[in-house]
């Protein structure tokens, strides 16, 4: 695909990954990739599916180094933008050269992590930076955890994006603990939702499936659908022999949208929560 795409919103991709075999890969990493997302696979498969525009995520295994992805927004930084990993203890003049190349957010993969404590010196001087440059925080956690760390990053003032329906157990159905509670705090203004990782969801296809379609339109009551984003998750890293990017957004079609709540997932949500500063069609 060349650099040249649509000027116009045709649909944003709210969270994919890119990344290469070769790069080095933090030691806690749970999952070792043997294959490459290189960001010319990616904008394929956007132009593909009738899409524009992208968000790249910065994956697990690749830790705090987001060179490769800073250098993917360098190369087309009117149609990505980005959500990186760093450390507490990152400089403002880094966090700055980041917003200037597009990066939007910072991303808290804290599966299989010890809960961080957001009250420590560290964390407030991160987030409070996060919050003057008007980036948000994604939050990659079971649900049942996601309404504590909610509550204790409200405080901050920072926009909060849970990932992937708050990696819900599909089997357990809507009264689990932590959805009912997260759906009441999203009544705040201050969270946003990916609806995205339906396959991510524990059950089988069709469990996962059926708890999106009715997880959805309480989603909708809850945090609008003006704070409702959909993302491809691609290259759907550990489901990659099942999952491909047609099979998701069949998924996203199979939730049997209103053609307005489809409107506002693939173009007027994320175009506010990614700062896509570009005038749709």
């Amino acid at each position: 695909m060349s650099d040249t795409f649509p000027a116009s919103i045709l649909g944003i991709d709210g969270h994919a990954h890119v990344f290469s075999r070769e790069l080095d890969l933090t030691s806690a990493r749970r999952y070792s990739p043997d294959y490459d997302a290189s960001l010319a696979m990616y904008r394929d498969n956007l132009q593909a599916h009738g899409l524009s525009h992208g968000v790249l995520v910065q994956p697990s295994f690749l830790g705090t180094d987001n060179s490769y992805l800073l250098d993917a927004l360098r190369q087309a930084p009117a149609q990505l933008r980005g959500v990186v990993v760093v450390d507490r203890e990152i400089s403002r003049p880094e966090l700055n050269e980041m917003d200037r190349l597009g990066v939007v957010g910072i991303r808290l993969n804290l599966i299989g992590k010890t809960l961080p404590d957001f009250s420590e010196p560290q964390w407030k001087t991160l987030l409070a930076h996060i919050a003057e440059l008007d980036w948000h925080v994604e939050l990659h956690r079971h649900v049942s955890d996601l309404p504590g760390l909610v509550r204790a990053l409200m405080p901050f003032g920072v926009k909060l994006v849970i990932d992937h329906f708050g990696r819900p157990d599909a089997r357990l159905g809507l009264d689990q603990p932590g959805f009912r509670e997260m759906l009441e705090l999203a009544l705040s203004g201050q969270l946003w939702m990916k609806v995205s990782g339906i396959y991510r969801l524990e059950g089988s296809e069709q469990e996962n499936l059926d708890f999106a379609r009715a997880a959805l339109p309480l989603l909708v009551q809850s945090f609008g659908a003006q704070r409702l984003v959909w993302g491809s998750d691609w290259p759907h890293t550990q489901h990659e022999s099942r999952v491909n990017y047609g099979s998701v957004v069949e998924q996203l079609q199979a939730l049997e949208c209103s053609p307005q709540l489809m409107r506002s997932l693939l173009i007027e949500a994320p175009q506010v929560l990614f700062d896509f500063a570009i005038v749709e069609a």
